[in-house]
């Protein structure tokens, strides 16, 4: 069994857009509670009604989307989010908002409110920060865990990338939490470009990717489906138990 703390909570209001950090978030067979619960849709011809993402289009993660700070703590956010860049906030059901939107990335938008638009499935990605911090050694520069857009970040006794050889029998606790790597789409999660971003969209580092490919297989962090519901908080205990023998555990 590895011990430890939830070190970090992250939500990300609507789909590719920037997130927030909370300090505590409820977990249930959606996910995260209000986590990917809103989307821009593209309207162009050739893709119309397709979510937009960061992998069409970079200048998605110019903006912010954060709940009002009320928010903070709320089992359920209570009302749709807020979005942000540079100085002006804009409410989702702003009427000029597509528009503003839409100018921003250049392509036409409408928008959309619904739960668990995440890639996999109403999942919960978990990262590693003993993992984070070999990256950085490996990459011999910063990496922000943003990169990745996890929901919970864990600090654990647990070596870097022991995260590798967990399997379907693994389980992590997280204050009232309990996840496990069950049904379709969770295990180890295969990431796209989208970490080579910095976490504003100003500029890109391949070697990142092209790194993660050739050393981790194109992995970082877990995806994983609540089994328990519950909320979590920052500074909580954590722990992982039926962890695989040492032997299957990649080598240092």
């Amino acid at each position: 069994m590895y011990r430890g703390s939830v070190h970090g909570l992250y939500r990300w209001p609507v789909k590719s857009l920037r997130g927030e950090r909370v300090s505590s978030a409820l977990l249930d067979h959606r996910g995260m509670a209000g986590d990917r619960a809103y989307a821009l849709i593209d309207e162009r011809p050739d893709r119309a009604g397709k979510r937009l993402t960061v992998r069409q289009n970079a200048a998605m993660l110019t903006w912010e989307a954060a709940y009002p700070a009320t928010c903070d703590g709320a089992p359920e956010p209570p009302g749709p989010p807020v979005l942000y860049r540079g100085g002006e906030a804009w409410a989702w059901d702003d009427p000029d908002l597509p528009a503003a939107l839409s100018e921003s990335y250049g392509v036409p938008l409408s928008l959309r409110a619904a739960d668990g638009q995440q890639d996999r499935g109403p999942t919960v990605h978990v990262t590693f920060e003993a993992s984070r911090r070999a990256l950085e050694e490996e990459m011999g520069a910063e990496v922000d865990v943003t990169r990745f857009r996890p929901n919970v970040h864990l600090d654990l006794d647990a070596p870097a990338f022991a995260e590798k050889a967990f399997d379907g029998g693994t389980t992590i606790s997280a204050g009232e939490v309990t996840l496990g790597i069950v049904g379709e789409n969770a295990g180890l999660c295969v990431r796209c470009a989208v970490p080579s971003w910095d976490p504003h969209g100003r500029a890109r580092w391949p070697e990142l990717q092209s790194h993660l490919i050739a050393e981790h297989g194109n992995t970082f962090g877990l995806i994983m489906r609540v089994l328990v519901p519950g909320v979590t908080r920052v500074g909580e205990a954590a722990s992982v138990a039926n962890v695989p023998a040492p032997s299957a555990l990649p080598a240092p």
